[in-house]
């Protein structure tokens, strides 16, 4: 098993207990994760607040989300105004 897919089997019981929405955003931060792999291999067991970060991240990603939406709502709106 790679490196990687340990971090993910790791993760499984704390994105089962997820939204089915904060899964996807979990998911897309694991893929980011695996971008860096070189320097995860030397980073030490996860601390108890990780999952706490991790939580945080996951409301991040979902506000940016929700933030490019809207701007691409706006940018249509004026496309379409002229």
């Amino acid at each position: 098993m790679s490196y990687t897919n340990h971090i993910k089997a790791g993760w499984d019981e704390y994105r089962r207990s997820l939204r089915p929405t904060d899964r996807v955003v979990l998911d897309r931060l694991l893929e980011y994760a695996q971008l860096h792999t070189d320097p995860s291999t030397v980073h030490k067991p996860l601390f108890v607040e990780t999952p706490t970060l991790i939580s945080i991240l996951i409301e991040q990603q979902t506000q940016i989300d929700d933030l490019v939406d809207r701007l691409d709502h706006l940018e249509d709106d004026l496309n379409d105004q002229g």
